[in-house]
């Protein structure tokens, strides 16, 4: 029996935002699109972390509605705990959205363009789930 090891990796929390039938998505340095949110900080609970780093990365208000699911993601040797919650902007209409220097480009997809996106397949699970339905890579 192998000795216990603690784990340590990071914790990403991850907001999926649907206005008018979009899905909200942010172009990160390497050219993926993701979902916004960040890494937990100490002392944050996971809903403190994503509507603080969802006003960070897109300067909108939001609350979470509720957690979708969890997921590992593998870049190289690294892991990070990907965590995604629904989450309700209000209002929509009110409120410009900004992309953050921590992302090249904003955008907003339907689920059909999602399918054709270089994104991880985890977030698109993750968004899939949310909605109701399966999103298929093309």
């Amino acid at each position: 029996m192998q000795p216990y090891q603690e784990s340590l990796f990071p914790v990403s929390i991850k907001g999926i935002v649907q206005i008018s039938d979009k899905i909200l998505l942010l172009k990160n340095e390497r050219e993926e699109w993701e979902l916004p949110g960040g890494k937990l900080e100490k002392g944050e609970t996971p809903e403190e972390c994503l509507i603080r780093e969802m006003y960070e990365e897109t300067q909108i208000a939001s609350s979470v509605q509720g957690i979708i699911d969890a997921w590992l993601y593998r870049i190289g040797a690294k892991e990070i705990l990907i965590v995604t919650y629904l989450m309700k902007v209000e209002p929509a209409s009110s409120q410009t959205i900004k992309v953050s220097h921590e992302h090249k480009e904003i955008g907003m997809f339907s689920l059909n363009e999602i399918a054709e996106l270089n994104m991880p397949m985890g977030y698109k699970t993750s968004i899939g789930r949310a909605v109701g339905r399966v999103i298929n890579p093309v």
